[in-house]
C-alpha cells in the first residue's frame, strides 16, 4: 500500500525539536505542591525549562479554555477535551472550525503528563510542542502561531500575565509552556479501583468488580500486557487487528513510512474509559460491550497484528463483571475537580 505523507507541520516541529533534560531527584519535586500525585503513582518528568508555578498553570488553563486560539474564535482546546469526559469527547470525531471533521477520535488528556510522546501515532515529541498540531491543523483550529501571538498581544490582560509568568512579551515559547503546564496537572488516580488497590479501602469494589478485575489481569484475557501499570497503558504502539486494511489511516506508519508500522497506534489508557466512548482510533466502536466482543474475536489477523491479541471466551456474567470493573476505573473527583473547570 502507499503510505500517506505526514503533515508538514509535524515534520517542522520534529526537525526543530530541542531535547529537554529532567532530574527526577531535584528537591523541587519533593517540596512543591503543584501536582497532586495519587497513591501508587510516580512523579512525572518535568522539562527543565518548564518548571511548574501556580501562575503558569493558571495562564495555561486560561489559554486552554480560550476560543481565541482558533482562527474564527469558534473552538478552544476544551471544545474537544471536555472535563466531564475525562478531557476527551463523547463523539467519534470532534468538530473543528466551521464544523470540519478530521479522522481520529479525541483522546483523553488524563495523566498526559506521563506520556512519552503525543498523538495516537507518536508524531509529536512533547507537551511543549503538541499545541502546534491542533492550532495549525486545517480541520481543527486552522490558525497560525505567529498570528496567535499577535492576537494575544492585543489583550492587555494577557500581556501582563505573560510578563508576570515569563518576564517577557507574549511569544510561542510562553504559549506552549503555559498550556503544557496546565495539562500536566490533569492527573487522575482516585477511582474506586485506586481506593481498593492503593488506599486500603477493600469496600471500594463489589464482588462483580473484583471478579472483573481478576479477569482483566488474568493470563487468559491478557489485557494487562498492554493496559497494565498505574496508567493502565504501557504507551507502546500496537496493531490490535481492528481492521484488515488500514488504508484510511495507516497509524504510526504515517510518521515513520515503515510497512511494519501500518496499523500501529499508541495504546490508550483505560482510566475513565466508561466516560470516553466511542472507542478505537476512529471512534467507530460505540460501547464497552461491543469493544469486548471485538477483542474476544482475536483480531482480523492483519500481518502486523500484535501477538498479544488472541481469541478468548467469556460468559455473559463474566463479560458484565469485566465491564463493571472498567466502570470502576472512573475517577469522579477528576471530572468534577473545580481546579480544572473554566472560570
Amino acid at each position: 500500500m502507499r503510505l500517506q505523507k505526514p503533515y508538514h507541520f509535524i515534520t517542522c516541529v520534529c526537525a526543530t525539536l530541542i531535547l529537554y533534560s529532567c532530574n527526577v531527584d531535584n528537591p523541587l519535586y519533593e517540596d512543591d505542591d503543584m501536582l497532586n500525585i495519587p497513591a501508587g503513582f510516580s512523579y512525572p518528568e518535568i522539562p527543565a525549562d518548564n518548571m511548574l508555578t501556580a501562575e503558569k498553570i493558571s495562564l495555561g488553563k486560561k489559554l486552554f479554555y480560550d476560543k481565541a486560539l482558533s482562527t474564527d474564535y469558534s473552538i478552544s482546546c476544551a471544545s474537544c477535551h471536555k472535563q466531564e469526559f475525562a478531557f476527551g469527547d463523547d463523539v467519534a470525531i470532534s468538530e473543528g472550525v466551521e464544523g470540519r471533521l478530521g479522522f481520529r477520535n479525541s483522546p483523553s488528556l488524563a495523566n498526559i503528563a506521563y506520556a512519552p510522546v503525543m498523538l495516537k501515532d507518536g508524531g509529536n515529541p512533547s507537551l511543549e510542542t503538541q499545541p502546534y498540531v491542533p492550532l495549525e491543523t486545517h480541520f481543527e483550529m486552522d490558525f497560525n502561531m505567529v498570528l496567535l501571538v499577535e492576537r494575544l498581544k492585543n489583550d492587555p490582560v494577557y500581556v501582563q500575565e505573560f510578563k508576570t509568568v515569563f518576564g517577557k512579551d507574549i511569544d510561542p515559547f510562553g504559549i506552549t509552556r503555559a498550556l503544557a503546564a496546565f495539562e500536566r496537572t490533569l492527573i487522575s488516580g482516585n477511582s474506586n479501583y485506586d481506593q481498593y488497590q492503593f488506599q486500603n479501602n477493600k469496600a471500594a469494589l463489589n464482588a462483580s468488580e473484583i471478579n472483573g478485575m481478576n479477569l482483566f489481569f488474568s493470563d487468559e484475557l491478557n489485557c494487562a500486557s498492554c493496559h497494565g501499570g498505574f496508567l493502565f497503558t504501557d504507551n507502546t504502539f500496537q496493531n490490535n487487528g481492528y481492521f484488515d486494511d488500514y488504508t484510511a489511516d495507516s497509524g504510526r506508519a504515517r510518521i515513520t513510512w515503515l510497512h511494519d508500522d501500518v496499523g500501529l497506534f499508541r495504546v490508550p489508557s483505560l482510566r475513565n474509559i466508561a466516560l470516553t466512548a466511542p472507542y478505537m482510533h476512529d471512534g467507530s466502536v460505540a460501547t464497552l460491550s461491543e469493544l469486548i466482543d471485538r477483542y474476544m474475536l482475536g483480531g482480523s489477523g492483519h500481518e502486523n497484528q500484535s501477538e498479544k491479541i488472541r481469541q478468548f471466551n467469556l460468559t455473559l456474567t463474566e463479560k458484565n463483571d469485566l465491564i463493571n470493573f472498567l466502570h470502576a476505573l472512573t475517577d469522579e473527583t477528576f471530572i468534577t475537580n473545580p481546579e480544572f473547570k473554566d472560570e
